[in-house]
Formats: C-alpha cells, structure tokens, sequence
C-alpha cells in the first residue's frame, strides 16, 4: 500500500511517499507503524502527534475510524490540517 504525505506530515516523515506492507492492517495500527517508522526528526513536529491530528483519505474516500481495515486498500493519503481552514 502506498502512504502519500502532504504539507506538515511530509516534512515530519521526512518523505512524501513510501510503501508498507498491509497485511491485515487498521488504520489505528497503520498509525502507530508509521509514527515508530518516523521517530522525531530535528526541528519537526514528531510524525505520531501530526497522525492524531490528520484526515486520511483511503483510496479517495475519507476514512475517520482507526478499526477500519485496509484490506484492499491501495494507497492512503495523510492530510495535516492546513492553514486557513
């Protein structure tokens, strides 16, 4: 499955995109792999604050529940909030 990071959560991943395995994942576990994958990062906000803070979108469609399953899900994008509303 492809993460694709925008704005503030790119700059605390340090990428804007990379693969990880979905092997029977949920969104909460997805999480908290990306934020052990990413440790704090000098002069960044740590990507697991940026994480409980963000919109996801899987495949297109907004995903809010951290039990949804990622079961067929080809890529989720990680939106920070954004200045402005």
């Amino acid at each position: 499955m492809r993460v694709n990071y925008y704005a503030g959560a790119a700059a605390a991943a340090g990428t804007t995109t990379e693969t990880v395995d979905d092997d029977g994942l949920t969104l909460g576990v997805l999480k908290q792999r990306l934020a052990v994958a990413h440790p704090p990062r000098s002069g960044q906000p740590h990507l697991a604050d940026v994480l409980e803070r963000s919109s996801f979108l899987l495949d297109g469609v907004a995903g809010r529940d951290d039990a949804r399953s990622l079961d067929g899900v080809s890529a989720v994008d990680v939106l920070p909030p954004f200045a402005g509303g």
